[in-house]
């Protein structure tokens, strides 16, 4: 017979301390695997790397640039739809935000950073025209007039003030107007060019309306 303080059974102290065990709340599986854009994105960035940007097409440039801004997320379909709304990579950049924000998946962070970057190439581009002589190419000349102008939206009358080695000392907007027409004052432009003591000047004008295309072209035929 049993005495009173007797043990309990081992199936009992079991089961109690199975209230104390530890919980596992869901079965074990293997690692889920990783989005399916990642590996995309290594054989661009390997390419990028191998071969430099000449050997991508714009969309796939814009998509290097977006995988900073949107690390979470397929950026190709945003990156072809920025291309097919605005025409080229460059006119991405040069695009108002408020247009950059009416396509789907970019955000206002996005056309900020966007903007951000096209500040970025334009300056740039100025310290390097500042630090060459720009008359000594004028492949580089227009060059630097594409970035800074293209894709202006109103009439700009430029002025690129340059030292005796023909390098840039300023380059300023002396007129802006709309989008077919720009007004210019030729005493505020001889005044800076004395404040600056530049020794030549380079007139720069945009038609970002085409109308003058067929003047400029009979010109060239006469």
């Amino acid at each position: 017979m049993a005495s009173g303080g007797g043990r309990k059974p081992k199936q009992q102290v079991e089961d109690a301390g199975a209230l104390f065990a530890p919980f596992d709340a869901a079965p074990k599986h293997a690692a889920d695997p990783a989005p399916h854009y990642h590996e995309h994105r290594t054989r661009l960035r390997k390419r990028f790397e191998d071969t430099g940007a000449d050997a991508l097409a714009d969309y796939e440039l814009l998509e290097l640039l977006l995988f900073r801004i949107i690390p979470r997320r397929d950026t190709k379909p945003l990156a072809k739809a920025l291309i097919a709304r605005f025409g080229d990579f460059a006119a991405v950049l040069a695009a108002d935000p408020r247009r950059l924000v009416e396509v789907d998946g970019c955000g206002p962070s996005v056309a900020q950073e966007l903007k951000t970057l096209q500040a970025a190439v334009e300056r740039a581009a100025r310290v390097e025209a500042k630090r060459k002589p720009v008359l000594g190419s004028w492949t580089k000349l227009i060059d630097y007039c594409r970035v800074t102008l293209q894709h202006e939206t109103h009439e700009q009358f430029r002025v690129l003030f340059l030292d005796v080695k023909n390098q840039i000392l300023a380059d300023e907007v002396l007129g802006e107007g709309t989008i077919d027409h720009a007004p210019v004052y030729p005493r505020e432009v001889v005044r800076r060019a004395l404040e600056l003591r530049a020794a030549s000047m380079i007139l720069v004008h945009n038609h970002p309306s085409q109308r003058d295309l067929i003047t400029i072209n009979h010109a060239r035929s006469l």
